[in-house]
This record gives structure tokens, C-alpha cells and sequence, in this order.
């Protein structure tokens, strides 16, 4: 065997890596499925129920809502339970609320079950973005986090897919899109057991026994707990850890970003038919492209979040939106395809660094507080998300153009906090980034290479 100084940290990508990074995909796949097909129930459930514009807005928000709830009580929890517990049991949870969706014969029926799923969809993001970092080595660190939420975008496209092909089934339409989610979460979870617990968490709490067995179940018999450096005690798993020194700073940056960017991604995803009415855009043609576009976006944005580091990336994408939502925002009644290829844009940028929301928490953060501060991230996001999605109806019923203009004006908050607070964590160790330091303690892949052979 050769030298090694980290052997999660140094290792190259290997076959459990990949299917690590699939299964925790699985979270971001159902977060941006559930979000778009809700827009397209409305269709149906609309009528349905008797909905007003008000309940519309609830109904959207109320996932929303319990994202916040889920993250910011699951991330906790996950940091002191284990990611492997919760991994599988958030999502049972998913399936059920989905399949109850289907059987609501009142308004307030939903708005509480869309909240019950946005806590289970909440709950996994710290859950499986934190058992993934920590086992990612850091040259591909980046690139497959980013791939999980990458997969938010195709999500919320097979959403727009499958709601297309549903819509056939009539008037009780709506019932079997709110169902659907179920069947993803239940193959998801079949997936996801056997996945070994974390040896970096597992060292945390003082279990170096169980550390070893999931070091020796993944990496081969030949390796153990001595060849994991053992971490310095850098916090203490609780709430109060990421709202002081020296990570209270990293903690707003991540709420304020990630905020950012998900006001303009989830208003869109949830009333594009309605935006692009208002363009005199209809067809179910045009949303399904716009969901491509994400998808297709992430596909440079994978390539250059390790090659221009996470920060330089935030900023230009930041900059794109806000100028490409600005134009038609500031100027009302440009022709509909100058505003339509207004949103074409952002939807580029967007997935081109949508992912950095569980990069860049995963990386800023210790061990012991690592699933509590994506937890927290989740849900500070949610907060400004869910309100533009409640006020997005009304806004709309004003003008297409404003609901650009409040995005537009968003991302220039974004970039304004990057430029301030964000600093590179690209190609460092997990354990250099959290100890709270700015830069790196040594250059970027200068550590010895690990061999691992299965």
C-alpha cells in the first residue's frame, strides 16, 4: 500500500462512491418533483376543491414551510442520532404523506400534508448530503454533491412529464400527481439499506469499533480505523455552535445565498403555467423546456465548480440572473419571447449552481455540527422561499414582469453576500475548511494518493 495521509480524503472514486452519490439523489429528485407537480395539479385540483388564488399560494407554500421544520429539526437530529437511521426511516414518511395527498377532500386537508411531506423532503438533505461529504474524497467532492442536486432539476422535469401523461385520467387527475411521489420515495428507500453508517460521524461520538467495520465494508479489509487520522473535537453538536464564532459568519452566508437563489427557482417552479401566461406562453411545451434547461445548466456547472472553485461560480451565476431577470423586470412589455428567453436564462444559471446549496454547508462545517447547519441552511432558505411562493399569485395578477424584477433584485443581495462572505473551499480536506479558517493549511492536492481497490 502507498503512503496515505486521509484515506476518505485522498481515495479515488470508487463503484460505492457512485452509488452513494445515487441513492442521496434520491432526496433532491422527490424536493424538486414534489415542488413542479403541484403546479401542474393545479389544473384539476383547482377546480376541484374551489380554490382561490389564496389557497393556491398556501397549498405551494405549505411544503415549503415544512422544509424549514424538517431541516431545521432533522439536521439536528442527525447529528446526534446518525445519518444512518435517519436515512431510511424520512423516506418512509415521504411515501405515506404522498399517497394521503391523494385522499384530501378539502383544502386544509392538503396544506397540512404538503407541510408533513416539506418536513420528510426537509429532514434529508442534511441527512444525505452529510453521509455523502463525508465519505466523498475531496477532488471529487464538489462534482458528485452537486450531482445530487443537479438531479432537483430532473425532478421537477419527470414531474412536468409524468403530470402530462396523468392529465388524461380526467377530473381526479390531480389525485393520482400528488400520489406519484411515493413511488420514487419507495424506491429511493429500497436503495438506500445496507448503506454503512459514517466513520467520520461514528469517530465523533466514540465508537472507533464501528468506524472500523464501515471503514473495512467500504474501503476493503486491508484498511481500519488507523488509517482515518483521527479529527480534533471542533464543536459540539447543538443549534447554539453555528449561530457563534467562528461559524456564525459561514452560517448567514449559507442562509442568505442559498436563500437567493431558491425565491426565484421555487415561485417559478410553482406557478410557471401561470408565468408564462401572463407572456402568452401556453402549452405544456414550454415548461417542460424550461425544466431541461436546468438540467442542461448543471451540466457546466459540475464541470466548473471544480475547476473555478465554488465562489467564482456563485458570483457569475448570481450576476447572469440578475441581470437576465432584470432586463424584463425594469422594462414591462418587451415582447414575450424577449422575456420568455429571459427565463430561458436564468433557468441555465440557476442549474448551473443551484447544487452549491449542499456544497458549500457541507464543507464549512464540522463533523459534529455538519447535518445541523445544511439543516439550518435548509431552512433559513425556505423562509424567504415560501413567502414568495404564497405572494407569487398576487404578484402575477398584477404583471409577468414583476415577479422578475423581485428575482432579479434577489440575486444581486445574493452576489453582494458572496463577494463579502464567501471564501473557496475547492480541493481542500473536510477537516481544513471546518476548523474555520479562510484558506487552505496546504495547497490543493498535495496530499499522497490512496489506493483503494474495490
Amino acid at each position: 500500500m502507498t503512503a496515505r495521509s486521509n484515506l476518505i480524503d485522498d481515495a479515488p472514486l470508487t463503484r460505492f462512491h457512485k452509488k452513494l452519490t445515487a441513492y442521496s439523489s434520491g432526496g433532491p429528485f422527490i424536493d424538486g418533483y414534489a415542488i413542479a407537480i403541484i403546479g401542474v395539479a393545479f389544473t384539476t385540483l383547482t377546480p376541484a376543491l374551489g380554490m382561490t388564488a389564496g389557497d393556491k399560494g398556501l397549498v405551494a407554500a405549505a411544503s415549503l414551510v415544512g422544509i424549514f421544520f424538517g431541516g431545521a429539526v432533522f439536521g439536528y437530529v442527525t447529528d446526534k442520532i446518525g445519518r444512518h437511521i435517519m436515512y431510511i426511516a424520512d423516506l418512509g414518511a415521504l411515501a405515506l404523506f404522498s399517497v394521503l395527498s391523494a385522499f384530501t377532500t378539502e383544502v386544509w386537508q392538503l396544506v397540512l400534508l404538503r407541510f408533513l411531506l416539506g418536513a420528510a423532503i426537509g429532514a434529508d438533505y442534511p441527512i444525505a448530503t452529510s453521509l455523502l461529504a463525508e465519505y466523498l474524497p475531496r477532488r471529487f467532492r464538489g462534482r458528485m454533491l452537486g450531482a445530487t442536486f443537479v438531479v432537483w432539476a430532473i425532478g421537477a422535469a419527470a414531474a412536468y412529464v409524468v403530470g402530462v401523461g396523468l392529465a388524461g385520467l380526467g377530473e381526479n387527475a390531480w389525485r393520482f400527481m400528488l400520489a406519484s411521489p411515493a413511488v420514487f420515495a419507495l424506491v429511493t428507500l429500497f436503495l438506500r439499506l445496507g448503506t454503512p453508517e459514517s466513520p467520520r460521524w461514528l469517530l465523533s461520538k466514540g465508537r472507533p469499533d464501528d468506524a472500523d467495520r464501515a471503514i473495512k465494508k467500504v474501503f476493503g479489509p486491508q484498511y481500519g480505523v488507523a488509517d482515518l487520522p483521527r479529527e480534533p473535537a471542533l464543536a459540539r453538536t447543538g443549534y447554539t455552535t453555528v449561530f457563534r464564532p467562528p461559524y456564525l459568519k459561514r452560517t448567514l452566508f449559507v442562509g442568505v445565498f442559498w436563500t437567493a437563489q431558491v425565491i426565484p427557482l421555487f415561485a417559478l417552479y410553482s406557478f410557471a403555467p401561470d408565468l408564462l401566461a401572463g407572456m402568452g406562453i401556453t402549452g405544456n411545451a414550454a415548461e417542460v423546456f424550461l425544466a431541461v434547461l436546468f438540467v442542461v445548466g448543471g451540466i457546466p456547472g459540475l464541470w466548473l465548480v471544480e475547476r473555478i472553485g465554488r465562489r467564482a461560480l456563485l458570483l457569475w451565476s448570481f450576476g447572469i440572473i440578475a441581470v437576465a431577470l432584470g432586463v424584463p423586470g425594469l422594462v414591462p412589455g418587451l415582447p414575450s419571447w424577449v422575456s420568455f428567453a429571459a427565463v430561458c436564462v436564468f433557468a441555465l444559471a440557476s442549474g448551473g449552481s443551484s447544487f452549491l446549496e449542499v456544497v458549500y454547508p457541507n464543507e464549512l462545517f464540522p463533523t459534529e455540527v455538519r447535518a445541523t447547519a445544511v439543516g439550518v441552511g435548509t431552512a433559513f432558505s425556505r423562509i424567504g422561499a415560501a413567502a414568495a411562493t404564497f405572494l407569487m399569485p398576487f404578484a402575477l395578477a398584477k404583471s409577468h414582469s414583476l415577479p422578475l424584477l423581485v428575482g432579479a433584485v434577489v440575486s444581486v443581495v445574493g452576489l453582494l453576500i458572496t463577494l463579502a462572505w464567501g471564501i473557496e473551499t475547492r480541493g481542500r480536506a473536510l477537516s481544513d475548511t471546518a476548523a474555520g479558517a479562510d484558506h487552505p493549511a496546504e495547497p490543493a492536492g498535495s496530499s499522497p494518493t490512496t489506493t483503494v481497490t474495490n
